[in-house]
């Protein structure tokens, strides 16, 4: 098996070709960043969940959190506590769609989810443990058996970014009046966020399956995103950049095109949900079943990962920082079709640092 940090050698495709991008590029160098911490010891918070696809907290401490398989909203307090807030209207699961982001601000939930046509984000008012208000601020992302990206996060800014996929028609990625293959930032009723670089809800594009969200205290954006055959993807997001799928897969020689500040080869990872904490971005890995810790440098870029608590327990997707700063939420995802459940499963993980 290769090593998933050796610098490979850029290597060039035959121009047209169908099956694989026209330009592959192997491990990014790693910087100079070293963990400033260690996580602690996991202890479960809630087990028994179906496959928790997203964590977000509310001002009290608890956390709203979406099973995407049976289209449920569930409430998730740290002593453990699980209260079901029903399953949302419209919802139809199918392969790699169904509830999948959720995020809070006052009392506002936005949820992103696979409805019959499309993929689409909703808003509701939660009073108590009933939501209301239903209405729909973005519809027409693409869905499909794959792909479906999914992750909704507010940024520093004030305004909701949402994560969207190819759903396996690649050409989508590069086109800016297709939603595919982007990352998308709006207003809360919708609306494209000012100074967007194009004047839409597009924030940036060229992206295969981005699938996590986290901001740095300098307010530097990071994205996870899923690879093809060779290499998965941390990518530091500017407005406006082009992250070269279906072009480039990993590091790439075309200017036109961002490169990633780290990559991994697919069996290593499959990076779904990602944090920021005490220095580090902290990324689920499905098919890798481990926790990565990426520690960062003052000016963004990423040392070399540490791999956590490797096998441990099984596939993780959902991970979100906790409002004391101070541990992580983690979701198991052993109960997607991929995994190999245990006794528990799905669970949420609470993950000290120290």
């Amino acid at each position: 098996m290769r090593s998933i940090f050796t610098i490979m050698i850029v290597s060039t495709l035959a121009a047209g070709c169908a099956a694989a991008p026209a330009e592959v590029g192997g491990v990014r160098p790693a910087g100079t960043a070293t963990p400033s911490t260690a996580p602690g010891e996991p202890r479960t918070v809630a087990r028994d969940l179906q496959v928790p696809w997203s964590i977000a907290f509310l001002g009290d401490g608890d956390a709203l959190v979406t099973e995407r398989d049976r289209a449920r909203l569930v409430r998730v307090t740290p002593a453990g506590r699980v209260t079901s807030l029903g399953e949302i209207d419209g919802v139809e699961p199918d392969g790699e769609g169904g509830l999948m982001g959720v995020a809070v601000k006052d009392d506002r939930v936005f949820l992103y989810y696979t409805a019959a046509s499309d993929n689409r984000i909703v808003r509701y008012r939660l009073t108590g443990d009933r939501l209301a208000d239903a209405k729909v601020i973005v519809e027409g992302i693409p869905k499909g058996g794959i792909h479906n990206g999914g992750r909704l996060a507010f940024g520093p800014d004030g305004f909701l970014y949402a994560t969207t996929g190819e759903t396996g028609d690649r050409p989508l990625a590069q086109d800016r009046d297709s939603l595919g293959g982007k990352i998308l930032r709006m207003t809360e009723d919708g609306a494209p966020a000012p100074g967007n670089p194009f004047g839409t809800l597009v924030y940036s594009y060229g992206h295969r399956n981005v699938q996590g969200l986290a901001w740095d205290p300098a307010g530097r954006l990071y994205a996870s995103e899923f690879g093809a055959q060779s290499y998965d993807e941390v990518n530091l997001i500017k407005a406006g950049g082009n992250y070269g799928w279906p072009e480039v897969e990993g590091v790439g020689s075309d200017s036109g095109f961002v490169n990633p500040i780290v990559t991994w080869d697919t069996s290593e990872a499959s990076p779904s949900g990602m944090a920021y904490a005490k220095g580090s971005l902290w990324v689920g890995a499905l098919q890798g079943r481990r926790l990565w810790q990426v520690p960062l440098g003052e000016d963004g870029s990423a040392g070399t990962p540490v791999a956590r608590f490797e096998g441990t327990y099984g596939r993780l997707r959902a991970v979100a920082t906790a409002p004391d700063g101070n541990s992580l939420w983690v979701g198991t995802s052993n109960r997607d079709g991929r995994g190999d459940p245990r006794d528990g499963d799905d669970r949420i993980l609470s993950v000290p640092m120290s």
